[in-house]
């Protein structure tokens, strides 16, 4: 029998690969990270002989999901002035809050709280845009957590740096220190086209063609955002970016819930990704993202949550569900944003928009072993006709099981293998009681 690291059995394999198919009674094999087999159950049992073992009965894999769009230190700031409009709720509260608490030991504590959470939702890899980076991606590289930390980019002066230059030489120290780590990557994440100049858009263009990275950038997320920025220079943001050079494949724009048809257009030709955050728009009356229009235009859809002080969850199940009946809302059509197109938006697509496609985002041989178990036995996920859309329309997040990274398991019985979940939440009661303190002399 032929030698291997892991093999799991489950009810349904579910890769998300070409043709969309579900594989039933069928197990997969892992050795060096890697996956390096898929095969039918009783073959697996007969030819494979495993270093571990995971029977999962009546449970589904699927691709570990990628959530495109975070700020996972806010975690710390979950629940914090809520119910407010965008701008108000950022300039009067988010913004003071930051400028008071963000420092190194915020964004450990609050990444830490991040993972924790969006492992026991079946998250993988997350793409993140915050304050000091580096400490985001030595949290991650510590959780054995997959994640793309965003060189952020802001005009103004904040706690972690003075101005453009400052931000500019620690995000390529960053991107110097983990070029070649296999679980942490880089992309440039200017905040937003109201909060970063051109001399900066055009520095970090240049920068990303020359560094091969991404772009990762809130874009259209308002109508007053869209409205300010024709009453400044007469051009939609979309329309500035284009003009600076930075609509290209390379970008990653978030939230896009202010586009018009031509706009749509212009973003399928350009190769460009939109990450659909469905929840926290809605939260914050941001507005609807055209993602069926978008998808049939061609453009690459993915999904992410945002940062929990504004959604206030990392659930990616969740945020699957809510971008399925929102969509099908906004399209005014039943059939819009099927359950296959929702698992592609939050795992293949993120990957895609990451720039790790060819590595992560399906179940598939040769790509990392990022996986997550759904638990369909149970009541609220029985009878099971189409295992797809009971993960989408049924399973919640308490229905994630295990959830494997590169192989190593992470997620077992929904307990975590490498947080001490105790000790973590002492650290942000501790927080919370600054933060409350500090919100009510605000």
């Amino acid at each position: 029998m032929r030698q291997t690291e892991l093999l799991i059995h489950a009810r349904w394999i579910i890769p998300v690969s070409a043709g969309d198919p579900v594989l039933d009674y069928h197990s997969l094999a892992v050795d060096e990270d890697r996956i390096t087999a898929i095969l039918p159950t009783q073959e697996a049992r007969s030819s494979l002989q495993a270093r571990t073992t995971v029977e999962l009965g009546e449970s589904a894999l699927i691709p570990g999901l990628v959530n495109a769009h975070t700020h996972a230190a806010m975690s710390l700031l979950r629940g914090v002035a809520d119910d407010l409009p965008l701008m108000e709720w950022l300039q009067q509260h988010i913004w003071p809050a930051e400028q008071q608490w963000v420092n190194e030991q915020f964004v450990h504590d609050g990444t830490q709280l991040a993972i924790a959470e969006m492992l026991r939702g079946g998250t993988t890899c997350f793409n993140d845009m915050y304050f000091f980076p580096e400490v985001t991606a030595r949290v991650a590289a510590g959780c054995f957590m997959r994640a793309c930390t965003g060189m952020i980019l802001i005009d103004f002066p904040t706690r972690y740096a003075e101005g453009p230059d400052e931000y500019f030489a620690k995000g390529l120290a960053l991107r110097d220190e983990y070029m070649h780590h296999p679980l942490v990557s880089q992309a440039f994440a200017p905040h937003a086209p109201y909060s970063v100049s051109d001399d900066v858009l055009r520095k970090a263009q240049m920068l990303a063609d020359e560094l091969d990275v991404r772009i990762h950038m809130h874009l259209h997320e308002t109508a007053g955002e869209v409205d300010e920025a024709l009453r400044k220079d007469g051009r939609r943001p979309l329309a500035r970016l284009a003009d600076l050079g930075l609509l290209s494949p390379a970008l990653t724009a978030v939230h896009m819930t202010q586009l018009e048809e031509p706009e749509i257009a212009q973003l399928a030709e350009s190769g460009a990704s939109v990450v659909h955050c469905p929840e926290s728009n809605l939260k914050l009356a941001s507005g609807f993202c055209p993602v069926q229009k978008l998808i049939d235009a061609g453009v690459n859809v993915a999904l992410g949550t945002d940062g929990a002080a504004s959604n206030n969850d990392l659930d990616m199940p969740g945020e699957m569900r809510s971008a399925a009946l929102l969509g099908k809302a906004v399209a005014g059509d039943a059939s819009a944003l099927p359950a296959r197109q929702l698992l592609r938006m939050a795992t293949i697509n993120g990957a895609r928009a990451l720039g790790l496609a060819g590595h992560t985002g399906s179940l598939e041989p040769g790509k990392w072993a990022d996986i997550a178990a759904v638990d369909l036995n149970t009541p609220e996920c029985q009878p099971v006709y189409d295992p797809v859309s009971q993960i989408v329309y049924s399973a919640g997040r308490e229905q994630i099981s295990h959830v494997w990274v590169a192989g190593r398991p992470l997620l077992r019985e929904r307990q975590l293998t490498h947080l001490d979940i105790d000790e973590l939440l002492g650290r942000v009661r501790g927080w919370q009681t600054r933060i409350a303190a500090g919100e009510a002399g605000r």
